[in-house]
């Protein structure tokens, strides 16, 4: 159900994982394990998923947090206030938020992915932890860097920063139409970097991994783990959208320290 992500340097206290699908079955878009619950999946399907993974976290389901993403460039920071909130103030808070930011021992961060790029973000110094999900849009966006800005707010130091990003498509299998390309373009990234044609079909493919990283590095954050499965190449062992299509399960990548 889980696979531990590493970073590049071990750091103490920290627990960064990704979940793996586990048993498949191929005519069903969600099997085996999705804690998501807003592609589709059976209520009570992503209710016991969740209720599984904080069995294995030992922590109860009010400490699992994740936002409903909307490829935004939104940061929430859970706090003591957040925590306090009833159910639905608390949905409300999550609402279109991409990323999210936590000083709290014991609280499980993560962002659901079906090709996109999960990032996580850990300063064990100052015991500030996030977790971003970065699609093309808001890899455009700037998500990762408003992460790290939010982390510094909660007293975190860019230099002291380690990230590590979870399966998500690789750049052979991201192919883009060239009004992708130019997003990238306007947003200030050195295309010639991250984008590589298609000898064959003349199709742009981006690198989404190195364009977050080149915004991590822009950041401050130098210490960055690339390194990760692509989420399409793997799809019986991770979700991908652009294999089993939107309506389907979320790889769910997190973390936790304490």
């Amino acid at each position: 159900m889980i696979k531990h992500l590493d970073f590049n340097t071990p750091i103490k206290g920290i627990t960064a994982f990704t979940t793996e699908r586990g048993e498949v079955n191929p005519r069903n878009k969600y099997s085996d394990f999705n804690v998501c619950n807003y592609t589709g999946d059976d209520a009570l399907h992503v209710l016991d998923c969740r209720m599984m993974l904080c069995m294995n976290l030992g922590i109860d389901m009010d400490s699992l947090v994740m936002p409903h993403q909307t490829h935004s460039a939104r940061v929430a920071v859970i706090d003591d206030a957040y925590m306090r909130l009833d159910i639905d103030k608390q949905e409300t808070a999550l609402e279109g938020v991409d990323a999210l930011v936590t000083k709290l021992n014991g609280v499980c961060i993560g962002v659901n992915t079906a090709d996109c790029v999960p990032i996580i973000l850990a300063d064990d110094k100052a015991g500030v932890i996030a977790a971003v999900h970065a699609g093309w849009r808001g890899t455009v966006a700037g998500i990762a860097a408003q992460a790290v800005k939010a982390m510094l707010k909660l007293g975190a130091k860019a230099h002291d920063i380690h990230a590590v990003m979870g399966p998500s498509i690789c750049q052979e299998c991201f192919e883009v139409g060239d009004e992708v390309v130019d997003e990238f373009s306007k947003a200030g990234f050195d295309t010639d970097a991250i984008v590589k044609r298609n000898a064959i079909t003349g199709k742009a493919h981006i690198d989404l991994r190195k364009a977050n990283a080149m915004i991590l590095a822009r950041a401050g954050v130098d210490n960055v783990n690339t390194q990760c499965e692509c989420s399409k190449c793997n799809n019986k062992r991770y979700f991908s959208a652009r294999t089993l299509g939107i309506k389907s399960g979320r790889t769910f990548t997190a973390v936790i320290k304490g």
